[in-house]
């Protein structure tokens, strides 16, 4: 006789949603929920942040001073166990709060079931993710000075040395390298102190605001707060569990800081051509053709210039998340996490490779003063003298020197190799004069204006820099 065919088992229950769930979620429904693939990075701020709780639950008294002991001891054993690798993730317990929790019962049995008192996994992700992104502004704070202390260098060691400077990439007026290279150093201070202010915007707890409207128990915040490193708690509770402008704000600064090493890297690509040779790359950041023998391509430059995308790409992708959530916390949210991650990674990746490739580049000094002395560079020189020694009005001095640069142009030559009659076949009045303003070493001296490229005033920024970073 035929059997009647089966129905498949039932799931069994969750146990971490108790009695409201009968059964088990579906296999696709536990991949698509389940964050611990990647949120098992929180694991030390979710340690951190579940042993300041339980020794604010006993101070307070709403937890046994044993319990509490009993906790914070196996808490530190599952954070030896995740960090020597022998911890077992568990893709069931969904996160790495779940996957905590749940060791911690089976090390220390029924006071692991107490940690959760108080609070909710809704203000444990905010303040895990918090403590993450804070020790990211650190870390990022560190590596953005680290590579303008690169820039420093090169700008101590030439800084005298002339260059072209470039509008739309067609030679402007001679600047010095090392004022070129303090450029740098002004756009890293800047991202520099976007994280800083990050980080003291988002250096609040917001852990006690349990899952959106804080709790009856009589929690200590302002203890959690500060055992946490934080400068007070959050005070609004719903705002404490929906709030991810911490995050944005991280990568914001992120997509900035790696534009400017994006814009340097362009630079590194044009600078390091045949064309140009004004910089030398070294082996360690350069590759090799696999047909043409002769190659020498600033592959590393290359690959940063494209990282900004993926930074820009995880901005948008959080901006997209948040701005149609209600409030308070959503499982959307949970998408806030991969991105961040991987921005984090991305741009501390770019900071060290752009701080070897600074560290390790040779300027060609020959090179650079060809460079600068070629496309009537001093075109600007002459107009300003004209104005100083003649009197002309700027607008007549910027006529006749365009009209001497023409006549340069046409007989092949640059703006010195004019003979003082022809330049006096344009204009009569001037002298001899002129020719102690046309060299490009004269030009740069002269620009002695704060903030200008004269060596006087790029070694003032020098000094001032050294200080800064000292």
């Amino acid at each position: 006789m035929t059997k009647p065919p089966q129905s498949p088992p039932a799931p069994a229950a969750n146990a971490m949603w108790g009695g409201r769930f009968t059964a088990g979620p579906d296999a696709i429904m536990q991949a698509i929920n389940a964050s611990i693939g990647f949120d098992r990075r929180l694991y030390a701020q979710d340690i951190q942040g579940s042993r300041a709780h339980a020794a604010m639950l006993a101070a307070t008294g709403i937890l046994t001073n044993k319990d509490a002991e009993a906790i914070g001891e196996g808490l530190l054993t599952v954070l030896s166990e995740i960090e020597a690798g022998t911890f077992r993730f568990r893709a069931d317990l969904e996160d790495i709060h779940m996957n905590v929790e749940a060791r911690l019962k089976e090390l220390i049995g029924e006071p692991a079931g107490r940690l959760h008192t108080a609070r909710s996994r809704n203000d444990q992700v905010a303040v895990d993710f918090r403590l993450w992104v804070r020790d990211q502004c650190d870390a990022a704070i560190t590596g953005i000075e680290g590579l303008m202390r690169a820039f420093l260098a090169q700008a101590d060691a030439g800084a005298d040395w002339v260059m072209p400077g470039f509008t739309h990439l067609q030679t402007a007026q001679p600047v010095t390298w090392g004022h070129h290279m303090l450029a740098y150093v002004e756009m890293l201070s800047r991202d520099r102190s976007r994280f800083a202010d990050a980080r003291a915007r988002m250096n609040e707890c917001p852990l006690g605001a349990a899952a959106l409207a804080g709790t009856s128990f009589p929690i200590d915040r302002h203890a959690t707060a500060a055992a946490l490193g934080f400068a007070r708690p959050t005070a609004n509770s719903l705002d404490s569990v929906s709030d991810r402008d911490f995050a944005l704000e991280f990568l914001s600064a992120a997509g900035i800081c790696a534009m400017h090493l994006s814009r340097f890297a362009e630079e590194l690509v044009i600078w390091s051509s045949a064309q140009f040779r004004f910089v030398r790359l070294s082996d360690r950041w350069t590759t090799g053709s696999s047909i043409m023998p002769q190659k020498k391509n600033p592959d590393a430059a290359e690959l940063l210039r494209a990282k900004l995308g993926r930074i820009l790409g995880a901005t948008v992708a959080l901006f997209t998340v948040m701005k149609g959530l209600p409030l308070t916390y959503s499982k959307d949210m949970q998408e806030d996490k991969e991105q961040v991650f991987d921005a984090a990674d991305t741009l501390m990746l770019a900071l060290a490779a752009m701080t070897g490739m600074v560290g390790d580049m040779t300027a060609n000094r020959d090179s650079l003063a060809a460079a600068a002395a070629s496309g009537f560079s001093t075109a600007t020189d002459l107009a300003d003298w004209l104005v100083r020694a003649l009197g002309l009005p700027f607008r007549e001095a910027h006529h006749v020197t365009g009209t001497l640069v023409a006549r340069a142009e046409a007989l092949g030559i640059d703006l010195p190799g004019l003979t003082l009659a022809q330049m006096q076949a344009v204009h009569p009045g001037i002298t001899e004069g002129v020719f102690t303003v046309l060299g490009v070493d004269n030009s740069v001296a002269s620009r002695t204006s704060y903030g200008g490229t004269a060596p006087s005033q790029v070694r003032r920024q020098i000094a001032r820099w050294k200080e800064v970073l000292a």
